[in-house]
């Protein structure tokens, strides 16, 4: 059985070194879904502009395909991506064979993200946290996934989540 995993949130809250951290203790595939932005959807955040639901789109689907494609590989992965709206999600699960993602939602408050926004190199400004806030929606009752607040030191929240996720796994083995 492979795993499909999103690690998502708002800019800030760590999904790459989570994700990477999570895939390493899991021995996962780690897939940075910033990397296979557009040129223009960089240049746009790193302008200061939020992207809009078109820009995302063909970025999603390429997710989506990656995902898909590691699940018809047999490989299990984890995967850095903002996953905001729940379309997005429904995009980044929709070539899967059973539309199934499990989704690792690190949050933090905004005074936190902010802080590491500015002390980062990235080239999404902190200026655009607000906007992916507003734009952010929980996950819903009928998506499989977990709620880890990023506010804690790195080992623990990676520790929770693996812990979180392994007993999930055993759960759907048994």
């Amino acid at each position: 059985m492979t795993w499909q995993l999103v690690v998502m949130g708002v800019s800030g809250t760590g999904k790459s070194v989570v994700g990477h951290r999570i895939a390493d203790e899991m021995d996962m595939t780690y897939v940075e879904g910033d990397d296979h932005h557009p040129r223009a959807n960089v240049e746009k955040m790193s302008k200061g502009h939020p992207l809009s639901d078109e820009d995302r789109r063909p970025w999603l689907e390429e997710l989506a395909g990656l995902l898909a494609k590691n699940e018809a590989a047999g490989v299990s992965s984890v995967m850095g991506c903002s996953a905001l709206r729940r379309s997005y999600r429904d995009i980044l699960r929709s070539e899967l064979s059973d539309h199934q993602v499990t989704f690792v939602h690190l949050e933090a408050g905004f005074e936190v993200l902010r802080e590491r926004m500015d002390t980062r190199e990235h080239f999404m400004p902190s200026s655009l946290l607000q906007s992916q806030l507003d734009t952010l929606e929980l996950l819903q009752d009928d998506e499989d996934g977990e709620v880890i607040d990023v506010d804690a030191p790195l080992d623990e929240v990676v520790e929770t989540v693996v812990r979180r996720l392994k007993a999930r796994s055993r759960s759907l083995e048994g």
